[in-house]
């Protein structure tokens, strides 16, 4: 193997759930209960329904749990469905610097792994913190965006050296299970282009599905070309050189420094959404004249940069529109699923909102991003008065974090429709005390107990 596969391979190998920091491990803990929230607030999508119904096809005892459904199925398929229930909605985490992306896609996966691996608490958690660690490290690394790679080529990468450690691969294997992962699954950001289709909320999943696969495949004796990074035709040769690199002595903290999102659109618009929220109160719809919207290069690209973000004809598109849903906001005072219905996107007012509005880069906002993710919004109304709300730092950034109350907040508010305050309250105790748990598939259980889907 090449010299950063090999790097990346030692670093799994020496990790320990005992060598974990402990702000890691309550990360890994308050991600997992955060990921299984989203799960169950996308189960009734019709994305996450075609989904299952496709994992459904691959019964076997011997496979991983279908969420909300009685079924084991392939463990490949079940992180592909469960991973598109986890991020259908588009509130999962978030992760940027470099490159960006949603590190809690691997979860799906690492549940999968878990489970077939008949692992417990603390060695999932160690392979959450794990995952994170590779994903992120990716981030940093290099601007795979920018050169017209999505955020599943790192994430199959991580997803793969998760399994491999909860599968016991050894390093041969995990070389093996890195080039598995990466030479046949390079994904392109036309993902993220344009007028967005039901792939923008699985092509996370599939990159965990493909990372799963990986470290089965090479677990069964398959073997991976040698040099799937440094070598001719490698990924240095599509992108150009980097260096991704871990550290043994370093135990993985990336986790801790990963967003969690309040509203189910596009990070870039998270702070735009709440900047409209502060200044509501203070204007009335109708005598709105015009929206300013002034905020960082990355927000301006990704939520306003084509025609699509300006007439948006799907959901998946809508919540990556600054002028939609800064519109919403305004509007209904909140951001939810029901805001992405196809008679919201073409409500008379949302439009005539949209049409008065107007993006801006700010230079200064642009060179503080990503340690801030800044965004203003000035209003004019018709008797020529102004309002105006600025927002830093959205809710759940990491230096601006949630409180364990509020996650509970979240977590309550997306699983209690689902299952139930019974359920959700058996949730959240039993991710708190993940550690404890000698078999991963406990953490299961509130979900088992509201089966309805074969």
């Amino acid at each position: 193997m090449d010299s950063t596969t090999a790097s990346l391979v030692d670093y799994v190998l020496e990790a320990r759930f005992d060598a974990l920091p402990e702000a890691s491990i309550e990360a890994s803990k308050t991600r997992l209960l955060d990921s299984l929230a989203c799960v169950a607030a996308g189960f009734h999508h019709p994305i996450s329904i075609a989904a299952c119904r496709l994992a459904g096809r691959y019964p076997t005892d011997r496979g991983a749990s279908l969420l909300g459904s009685p079924l084991k199925v392939a463990p490949e398929m079940a992180a592909f469905a469960n991973g598109t229930m986890l991020r259908v909605l588009d509130l999962s985490d978030m992760y940027r610097t470099k490159s960006g992306g949603h590190p809690s896609d691997t979860i799906a996966g690492v549940l999968a792994a878990a489970e077939v691996g008949a692992c417990d608490g603390r060695s999932l958690l160690t392979a959450i913190a794990i995952a994170y660690e590779v994903y992120c490290s990716g981030c940093d690394a290099f601007d795979f965006n920018s050169k017209g790679w999505d955020q599943p080529v790192y994430g199959v990468v991580a997803t793969a050296l998760a399994t491999g450690y909860l599968l016991g691969l050894g390093r041969e294997q995990l070389g093996h299970a890195v080039s598995l992962a990466l030479v046949p699954n390079m994904a392109m950001y036309q993902t993220r282009h344009g007028e967005l289709s039901s792939w923008k909320g699985s092509a996370g999943a599939n990159g965990a599905r493909n990372g799963v696969f990986a470290a089965l495949l090479a677990q069964a004796g398959f073997t991976g070309p040698e040099a799937p990074i440094e070598g001719k035709y490698g990924l240095w040769d599509a992108v150009g050189r980097f260096e991704w690199r871990l550290l043994a002595s370093q135990p993985p903290q990336r986790i801790t420094r990963t967003h969690i999102k309040c509203f189910p659109i596009c990070y870039h618009g998270q702070s735009a959404v709440w900047a409209a929220l502060s200044i509501r109160d203070r204007v009335q719809i109708e005598q709105i004249k015009a929206i300013r919207i002034d905020t960082h290069r990355t927000a301006v690209d990704l939520m306003a940069g084509s025609s699509s973000r300006w007439a948006p004809a799907t959901a998946e598109t809508a919540d990556h529109s600054l002028p939609y849903v800064v519109a919403r906001a305004f509007l209904d005072g909140e951001i939810n699923e029901e805001s992405f219905r196809l008679d919201a996107l073409r409500h008379p007012q949302v439009l005539s909102l949209m049409a008065c509005t107007t993006v801006h880069e700010d230079e200064k906002m642009s060179a503080m991003f990503p340690d801030y993710s800044p965004c203003r919004i000035t209003v004019s109304l018709a008797d020529g008065a102004q309002v105006q709300g600025e927002v830093k730092h959205p809710k759940g950034h990491e230096q601006y974090p949630m409180t364990p109350e509020e996650i509970d907040h979240k977590v309550i508010s997306l699983f209690e429709p689902y299952g139930g305050r019974e359920q959700t309250r058996a949730l959240i105790e039993i991710v708190r005390h993940a550690d404890q748990v000698d078999d991963v598939t406990r953490i299961f259980v509130p979900f088992r107990k509201n089966e309805v889907r074969p």
